[in-house]
């Protein structure tokens, strides 16, 4: 270096140490000159799909940064409460300002707790984050094991939380609001019913089973039935920390924050976002690690293309499987094709919950992987579900020119 060099570094700070925070935060270290900050306001890392195992007492669902991080990031236990896009800062709850040059968004979802229904709110509890799942296991600890639990939502929260706590020896009612798991195959619908059975627990479909109200001793039904319900567990529907919107950030209605297809704001080229926050061309992917661990990868690799001068690469998310752990005995592994959509070929039984804890602890393995050898991670770039995705792309744009206001 001569005497007139002068060395600059790039500050990047990533919002939110979920699993694409943590993917994106560590891809980012495989560049010299950028300091890499990841803001959580967790001093550890919740593994997320394993929430309903804490619920129901067989895992604590958290891994030490150090596991998972790559030596090069810099941790802060903080909030953010504010992004100036302009002056390029974030403000911290507790530390103050801290400028950046780019900026991830990974703020990550929670849950939708009572989405309007009356009592829901009050008297059901949420199980989509570490605190709330701490708190539900805490009210169940305070009944007996004969009390009544009734779980509401029938999606892979629901009824992995509704068999885990039936096999804990809970006796509970799995009301769906609809279908039993509506993203399943018709066969594998019928095998995680059987299994669902076998465990004990009464599982209430159809029209008819629309929850109306919650009451601190029973759920309300559309048809007029009031099941008992000493502990109410709420898994419908998601939501997302409102801190785009607060910030004066383009978001889609649900408040994910609007990118174009390299995952870039359509506000900041210096901002992008990952996981399930993010709303690329304003059709987010399913909620769900499959989909924020590929696209954490993508967002660092979009900074990284930009710092090097180059074009950032699209999206292109490739699915293949759904996993459904129905207890520590049995599981559903869905097969689906690469643009999400189930197939009729599933695996059930011991070999389905044998997948499920794979498919778990492979999620740490990648993380890990990507902390010791950032770049090794390679799924956002496998082949497929590109083609559909731009066929939902053009219909959603040919939608967007025939409502009223562009006619």
């Amino acid at each position: 270096m001569t005497e007139n060099t002068v060395q600059t570094t790039t500050s990047v700070v990533v919002i939110g140490g979920g699993y694409a925070g943590v993917m994106a935060a560590n891809r980012l270290t495989r560049r010299a000159g950028v300091t890499v900050t990841l803001i959580n306001p967790r001093p550890a890392f919740v593994h997320r799909v394993r929430l309903h195992q804490l619920v129901g007492g067989s895992h604590d669902a958290v891994v030490a940064y150090e596991d998972v991080l790559a030596d090069g990031v810099r941790l802060v236990v903080d909030s953010v409460t504010r992004i100036d896009a302009a002056g390029h800062a974030l403000t911290l709850a507790a530390g103050g300002p801290l400028a950046y040059d780019y900026l991830v968004y990974a703020v990550g979802s929670g849950s939708a707790h009572g989405s309007g229904v009356p009592g829901a709110a009050e008297f059901a509890l949420p199980v989509a984050t570490l605190e709330e799942a701490g708190r539900l296991r805490t009210a169940l600890d305070a009944e007996p094991a004969s009390a009544p639990v009734t779980v509401v939502g029938a999606g892979p929260t629901g009824i992995e939380t509704a068999a885990e706590l039936a096999e804990a020896g809970r006796t509970v009612t799995l009301v769906c609001g609809g279908v039993l798991g509506p993203y399943l195959h018709p066969r594998g619908r019928r095998s995680v019913a059987r299994h669902l059975g076998r465990l004990g627990v009464t599982v209430v479909e159809g029209a008819d089973a629309e929850v109306t109200a919650v009451t601190r001793d029973a759920v309300r039904l559309a048809d007029g039935r009031a099941l008992p319900s000493r502990v109410t567990v709420w898994t419908a529907g998601f939501g997302v920390p409102d801190l785009a919107v607060r910030s004066g950030l383009t978001t889609d209605a649900v408040g994910r924050l609007l990118t174009d297809e390299t995952l870039t704001s359509v506000d900041d080229p210096h901002i992008v976002a990952a996981g399930d926050s993010a709303a690329p061309s304003g059709l987010p992917l399913r909620m769900s690690c499959q989909s924020a661990m590929p696209q954490g990868a993508r967002a660092a690799d979009t900074v990284l293309s930009r710092l090097a001068g180059e074009r950032p690469e699209e999206l292109h998310q490739s699915y293949y499987a759904q996993c459904v752990s129905l207890g520590r005995g049995a599981g559903v592994f869905q097969l689906a094709n690469r643009a999400d959509v189930a197939v009729g070929f599933h695996v059930d039984g011991r070999l389905g919950a044998r997948f499920k804890e794979i498919a778990c602890t492979s999620i740490h393995k990648q993380l890990v992987g990507e902390a010791r050898k950032p770049g090794s991670y390679r799924l956002h770039r496998l082949a497929g579900g590109a083609a559909k995705r731009r066929q939902l792309l053009l219909a959603a744009h040919a939608d967007r020119e025939q409502t009223p206001a562009n006619r």
